[in-house]
């Protein structure tokens, strides 16, 4: 054992530091590293090469080209609304799962995994032939002057359904470890249960929704298959930026595909920077990491 003098105190005391069950360290670490490296980072890098071929005056054309804005548009901002409403009806029903039991629970849980294993293409068509005009759901909205399928809105409703299961299996975990005492306790010393909510439950359960919401962005941001039937990929409209990627390679401009790949690896990363900083922040107020 290996041990090292703490001088916390005038007086030296040693404290014994424990060895790992597991050894083993410096392979796993350079096992971690190589993988990263050429699962993750060599392509990545592959794709800014390819672009730096471009110049600044042909990227900074491409950037600020307004079909490449608009695409951008769309798809980070259906992908943020899709996933603040995930975040709200998964905790809703992560909470459904884990307090109450009642018939058919079971199966309920069951198809919160339904997006994971069911194919996007068949996800797309699906939700595309429920939200049409001449659909079963997308006939009640139609009076009202409401189109779903094939604007923005069929975007967000399909980046719903993929990305649910995202908020609900982050925060399901952490909502069972919650001990109904510390609501009992809250309600002994005089809470309500708005107050009970947001004081007790939700700082707990903050981390876990951020983490939940970080996915389920990041998910929609990327999200190619199901899109594609439901949003009618009408430019300026509801074109999504992965589609319009596809389209550049189709047209053999490569640069041009790696180009707005770039713009959206910059904004995800940004992003998700900003999240897992706060969640951080939240982890390190309440107590949770």
């Amino acid at each position: 054992m290996r041990y090292h003098m703490s001088n916390a105190t005038p007086r030296q005391s040693f404290q014994w530091r424990q060895p790992s069950v597991i050894p083993g360290f410096g392979l796993t670490l350079g096992y971690t590293i190589f993988y990263l490296t050429i699962i993750i980072l060599i392509p990545l890098a592959g794709l800014i090469w390819k672009t730096s071929s471009l110049g600044w005056t042909e990227f900074a054309r491409i950037a600020f080209d307004r079909r490449t804005i608009t695409a951008l548009e769309v798809s980070f901002g259906t992908a943020f609304a899709a996933a603040l409403v995930n975040v709200v009806f998964g905790v809703i029903l992560a909470w459904v799962l884990v307090r109450y039991e009642f018939p058919g629970r079971r199966i309920i849980d069951a198809l919160v995994d339904l997006p994971f294993a069911l194919p996007t293409a068949v996800a797309g068509i699906a939700l595309s032939a429920l939200y049409a005009q001449n659909g079963w759901v997308g006939a009640l909205f139609a009076p009202l002057g409401i189109k779903i399928a094939y604007t923005p809105l069929g975007i967000v409703v399909a980046l719903i359904f993929i990305g649910l299961p995202f908020v609900v299996r982050t925060v399901q975990p952490v909502m069972e470890e919650i001990d109904r005492q510390v609501e009992e306790a809250a309600a002994t010393l005089g809470a309500n249960r708005f107050q009970t909510l947001t004081r007790v439950l939700l700082p707990s359960l903050t981390p876990a929704i951020l983490t939940g919401f970080a996915l389920a962005f990041a998910r929609g941001v990327g999200e190619y298959g199901s899109v594609i039937f439901i949003a009618g990929n009408i430019p300026y409209v509801s074109e999504i930026a992965p589609l319009l990627i596809v389209i550049r390679l189709e047209e053999f401009n490569y640069a041009g595909a790696t180009a707005i790949a770039t713009i959206m690896l910059a904004i995800s990363f940004a992003m998700l920077l900003f999240i897992n900083v706060v969640q951080a922040w939240s982890r390190r107020k309440y107590g949770h990491g």
